[in-house]
């Protein structure tokens, strides 16, 4: 019998949807098993190779636990609102619901092609108006608990896009999605008090089951650092400079300060600054580059000095200049910074490019003048007042001592992390459900009329100077307040996409609930996520974002645990088959139908699972398909082989072992090596000329998982009852997985001369005697002196001789 994929996998994926097989149970007594993968944006391209890599691992995790007695939710859904959709309608103008509705379609027609495990009963979708209340009414609490403010600030704007973009949306000074430049723009921005969290995001990560990268990441990325704010007075005025650092031990080596071009006081002490017009004219050129470009290190150092400003140093009394240069940022920190030329490179050559004084206060050995000296973590203080002579820890902690005693600084744990902008120009998002009102502010609108609904639009270009394309809306801008009934405009930003991504894994619980974001029940019993995978590049903002949003809800009382995610996973990059990234510009994308229709769904998923090191970035190969493909034909063709009867005594530990390789490995994720000993048992069966039903059966309960359509077809075949998802996960016996017989490697002098099969539970000493009895061994061994004998138990006996 021929094994013909595409018509078993139709099969089999019917009788699941008919028997809605993988819907999540109700039996809250039964142990539960919550596995996530990140909701694609269904793009117009649909899904390529490398989506499945991720989805197909959790789908063998989630159908092993079914199999082992848990109650598992395995859901899917669609971070449908954002950019490319918008600029897609735009471009060929038809709705972005529309556009939505269509991709949704076809991503979802090549999931179920490829015979996952979810639970559609629970999908969702960011653009549905019943999921986005939810998005809306979180935002709402937000803004009432003070944790949502509007203020005028630069941000990234994209000059293709026309809309503002959060520094992660800015790569390498251009645009993530449409590659244009990106600048800095004044706006008025929502924006959201992530930095309250801070610190919980750091300490948090402890109790979690993370890969190290990610949690290194997130610390990275939040960047907690221990130091003083200092105030530098200013010279002939009442104002103070303030500036955070961690090395106030070398106060005495600030020579000059710099300020951000967008520092208030350049507009308050306009008539005291002397060069004026050359200062605005650095302020102009400033606003034109984005944030990477301003930050980059390589980059030549540019600056203005405030003719008729100094400030004083506030450990000796100096008067030192006042600039401004770009690579201070008026969003980072105080938006001003002492420089010490002597010991940073950046404030060295920027000291160096304008005369300024460069003074040594960390002694190294080196000459300053030539070099900064950066290795300064420990050394000792010079040139420094009170602190010569004291070693750098020492030196830190009576400084900001002495800080705090004479009041001009004081100690202060910093972050680098900032306040997340949350608004976004665009028509195809969340709406901000707040008003404002002349009278009352910004009112938020009340919650029995969420959800605010976008207003059907055919217009949905943004305005030139990057205003949101709801601001054309009239009927639907132009309201009253809810406070006072008087006059009132809505927002017309929207939010970002990242908005419904960040609480997607909630509102899966319990996706029908009209009356709150999910069953408090129902969250008791499924959270936290226990197991979440996706992409390496969303492990840091996505994950800080939902972990800062699943925090504040739990403040509130709206979920139950701390934390959203107890695992988090991620998984290497498909590559194409020239080894680049997989893009159509490349021309070596690689479409999942393709395979299907050729191969089968079973071979794909399998080939995907074994192309490599799953957290390892991989290359595709058409060749590696076809070798899944002939495995599982020789999985196949084992029906003609079989015979009747149980688990073979003398092939016991050959198929403990196999469970137990298999069983370990699917936990670990090294899908690779679980197959490869599932293709070493097949390999064995041949070689044997046979195999019985219960061997097969093992076998194919332990594949199942990987490749699930041809498994029940086999399973059904050969008489079983039930499906195999109904039945028990094979458990190993650890006795039956222990040889009775080893191959220990003889050695002389290190050199191998002679291999031997013992029995595995021989003392070292009796290993030791059959070694050097041994003929081939006593042909090196007489009439030498033999200096000792190593065991090596299991393994090897190597014998020095001279």
């Amino acid at each position: 019998m021929q094994y013909n994929a595409s018509e078993i996998e139709k099969k089999w994926q019917k009788i699941w949807d008919e028997n809605e097989t993988y819907k999540a149970g109700t039996d809250m007594s039964k142990p539960k098993f919550y596995g996530l993968v990140e909701f694609p944006y269904p793009s117009g391209h649909g899904l390529h190779v490398g989506h499945p890599r991720g989805y197909t691992a959790i789908d063998i995790i989630c159908r092993k636990k079914r199999m082992e007695g848990y109650n598992v939710l395995f859901p899917m859904g669609w971070d449908a609102f954002g950019l490319p959709t918008e600029n897609y309608a735009i471009k060929n103008k038809i709705h972005p619901k529309i556009v939505t509705e269509n991709n949704i379609a076809n991503f979802k027609r090549q999931l179920k092609m490829l015979g996952f495990s979810f639970d559609w009963s629970k999908e969702v979708n960011t653009t549905d108006p019943n999921y986005y209340k939810w998005t809306q009414w979180i935002f709402l609490q937000l803004f009432k608990h003070g944790l949502a403010y509007k203020t005028k600030m630069p941000i990234n704007y994209c000059t293709g896009c026309k809309v503002g973009l959060a520094n992660e949306e800015v790569v390498n000074g251009v645009c993530e999605r449409c590659g244009s430049e990106v600048i800095q723009k004044e706006k008025s921005q929502w924006m959201l008090k992530i930095t309250e969290y801070a610190q919980r995001l750091i300490d948090d990560l402890d109790g979690l089951d993370y890969i190290e990268k990610v949690k290194i990441q997130q610390k990275n990325w939040i960047g907690r650092s221990e130091g003083a704010e200092v105030d530098f007075a200013i010279d002939g005025c009442d104002d103070k400079i303030r500036v955070y650092t961690t090395r106030c031990d070398t106060l005495f080596g600030a020579t000059y300060m710099v300020l951000s071009p967008e520092h208030p006081y350049i507009e308050k002490y306009k008539d005291k600054i002397k060069n004026m017009d050359a200062v605005k004219e650095y302020q102009a050129a400033a606003a034109k580059k984005s944030e990477f470009e301003r930050c980059e290190l390589v980059k030549e150092k540019t600056g203005v000095c405030l003719e008729g400003l100094e400030a004083i140093n506030p450990v000796n009394g100096k008067k030192i200049p006042i600039w401004i240069s770009d690579y201070v940022l008026v969003t980072y920190g105080t938006g001003a910074i002492m420089a010490v030329p002597a010991h940073d490179e950046r404030d060295w050559e920027f000291a160096k490019k304008f005369g300024l004084p460069i003074i040594e206060v960390v002694s190294g050995g080196e000459d300053v003048q030539k070099a900064a000296f950066t290795d300064v973590a420990d050394g000792v203080l010079v040139n420094s007042g009170f602190l010569t002579g004291k070693r750098v820890k020492d030196a830190i902690s009576a400084m900001i001592d002495y800080l705090e005693e004479k009041g001009i600084g004081k100690r202060k744990v910093n972050y680098k992390l900032r306040d997340w902008v949350f608004s976004r120009q665009r028509y195809w998002g969340e709406p901000i459900p707040l008003v404002h009102c002349d009278d009352c502010g910004w009112v938020p609108i009340p919650e029995d009329e969420l959800p605010l609904k976008l207003p059907e639009m055919k217009d949905f270009e943004p305005g030139e100077n990057g205003e949101s394309p709801l601001n054309k809306a009239e009927d639907w801008k132009n309201t009253v307040c809810p406070k006072c009934g008087k006059k009132a405009v809505r927002e017309t930003d929207t939010m970002p996409q990242w908005a419904g991504s960040s609480w997607y894994f909630l509102r899966y619980i319990d996706p029908a609930n009209n009356d709150v974001l999910a069953g408090k029940e129902l969250l008791k019993y499924w959270l936290p996520v226990d197991w979440y995978n996706g992409g390496m590049e969303h492990t840091t903002l996505h994950l800080l974002y939902s972990r800062f949003w699943h925090k504040f809800l739990y403040d509130i009382g709206a979920v139950p645990t701390k934390e959203p995610y107890q695992k988090r996973t991620s998984h290497g990059m498909i590559l194409g088959e020239n080894n680049e990234k997989m893009s159509k510009s490349r021309g070596n994308v690689v479409n999942p139908d393709d395979i299907v229709n050729e191969f089968g769904a079973d071979t794909f998923r399998t080939y995907e699972m074994f192309i490599g090191a799953f957290d390892q970035s991989t290359p595709w190969s058409q060749q590696g398909v076809r070798g899944c493909r002939k495995f599982l034909e020789r999985v196949w063709n084992l029906q003609d082989i079989m015979t009747d009867g149980g688990i073979r005594p003398e092939n016991e530990s050959l198929v403990h072992k196999m469970i137990k390789k298999v069983t370990e490995d699917i936990d670990r994720m090294k899908f690779n090596t679980a197959i490869a000993a599932m293709m070493s048992f097949i390999n064995e069966m041949y070689a044997q000329g046979s195999v019985t039903k219960g061997e097969l059966s093992v076998l194919l309960q332990l594949l199942n998982p990987t490749a699930p359509h041809i498994t029940e077809e086999m399973w059904s075949l050969i008489g079983n009852e039930k499906t195999i998802d109904e039945t028990k996960w094979p458990v190993y016996d650890e006795a039956k997985t222990v040889d009775s017989e080893v191959e220990i490697v003889l050695q002389i002098n290190g050199k191998i001369k002679e291999k031997i099969t013992v029995a595995a539970n021989l003392s070292d000493d009796e290993i030791k005697a059959k070694a050097l009895e041994n003929d081939v061994i006593k042909v090196f061994t007489d009439g030498k002196t033999i200096v000792k004998v190593i065991v090596v138990k299991g393994k090897l006996v190597n014998i020095v001789v001279k």
